[in-house]
């Protein structure tokens, strides 16, 4: 990993404590750890959860850049993200709304961008993704 070209870092360490982990971005740590059911000991969000949590965070963020920047007062911005399942296996499913009143035009330039965040796009298989054991 060239350390020249990164822009975003995190270090997960799991301990010998069943599938306790703790995460290390820049100056913030997280805990991530399983239910219980599954083995784990719930002292945390599951990996799941904090993937749902970036794209609502990725969407909401770059929802609120495109509404300033074409000077539109939406308010708060609500993305909830789910992970559901159907015969056809796992999907993610987002509900965004807006605290003020927006027009149709609005909903579908905002539904456009929410697209464009870089979490959704990595997700949808848009990132080139490399990995080594070193």
């Amino acid at each position: 990993m060239g350390i020249n070209n990164i822009m975003v870092y995190s270090k997960v360490v799991l301990s010998n404590k069943n599938y306790f982990a703790t995460a290390k971005m820049k100056a913030h740590s997280v805990f991530i750890d399983i239910p219980k059911s599954e083995g784990g000991g719930d002292t945390g969000p599951t990996p799941v959860a904090y993937l749902l949590t970036a794209i609502g965070g990725c969407v909401a963020m770059t929802l609120r850049m495109y509404a300033e920047r074409k000077n539109w007062e939406v308010g708060k911005i609500t993305v909830n993200v789910a992970q559901l399942e159907d015969e056809d296996g796992f999907y993610l499913s987002e509900e965004i709304s807006f605290e003020k009143e927006i027009t149709v035009k609005q909903k579908e330039r905002l539904l456009f961008f929410a697209g464009k965040c870089p979490v959704a796009r990595m997700v949808k298989g848009e990132t080139r993704t490399t990995s080594k054991i070193i």
